[in-house]
C-alpha cells in the first residue's frame, strides 16, 4: 500500500510525519537511541522483515536521519549513525514514550524511562523553552508562519477566536 505524502504541505506537524516515515521508523529510531547502529541488531531487535528495513534505512538515511557509513569493506556492511537531524527527534520519541506509559495498562509494561546517573524513574512534560511554562491545549495555538496565506490566516484567527469563546 503506498502512503501519501505530506511533503508539500506547510504543516511542520505533517512534513515532520513525512520524514520520519512510519510506525517502523519510529521503532528504529528507538533503537538507534539505545545505541544499535547495524542492519542485524535492527532486525533482531524489530523482527521486521529484511526487505522493509532496507527500506525504511534507505529512506531515513534520503532524510537526513541517519548517515550510512562503512564499517567493514570485505563485505561491504554499513552502520546507520544518528545525524543531528536524527538526534533532535528524541523529545518525539520520549513524547510518545511517555504517552504510551500513561495509557499503557501497568502490567503490560516492559520498559520505563530513567535517568541514567541514579537509576530512579523520569517523568515528562512539554515546555516552553524561554518560559519553562508547561505546554497544554489551554494554553497554547497556531501561529501564522512566514508561509501562511491569507487563507491559512483566517482559519488560525477564526480557531482561535472559537478557542477562546468569541466571534471571529
Amino acid at each position: 500500500m503506498q502512503r501519501t505524502s505530506f511533503a508539500s504541505f506547510k504543516c511542520p506537524a505533517a512534513r515532520a510525519l513525512d520524514s520520519v516515515g512510519d510506525w517502523w521508523s519510529i521503532m528504529i529510531l528507538r533503537d538507534a537511541f539505545q545505541g544499535l547502529t547495524r542492519f542485524d541488531e535492527f532486525q533482531k531487535s524489530l523482527g521486521v522483515a529484511p526487505n522493509i528495513l532496507t527500506r525504511r534505512l534507505a529512506h531515513l538515511v534520503e532524510e537526513g536521519i541517519f548517515e550510512k557509513r562503512l564499517y567493514s569493506e570485505r563485505p561491504a556492511r554499513h552502520e546507520y549513525v544518528l545525524t543531528d537531524k536524527g538526534r533532535d527527534f528524541f523529545p518525539v520519541l520520549m513524547a510518545l514514550f511517555s504517552w504510551g506509559r500513561r495509557h499503557v495498562p501497568e502490567d503490560d509494561l516492559a520498559f520505563l524511562l530513567g535517568n541514567a546517573a541514579s537509576g530512579t524513574e523520569r517523568h515528562t512534560k512539554l515546555v516552553d523553552a524561554e518560559t519553562g511554562e508547561e505546554l497544554t491545549p489551554k494554553n497554547t495555538c497556531l501561529l501564522p508562519g512566514p508561509a501562511a496565506e491569507e487563507s491559512d490566516r483566517e482559519r488560525i484567527a477564526r480557531v482561535r477566536a472559537w478557542y477562546l469563546g468569541i466571534d471571529a
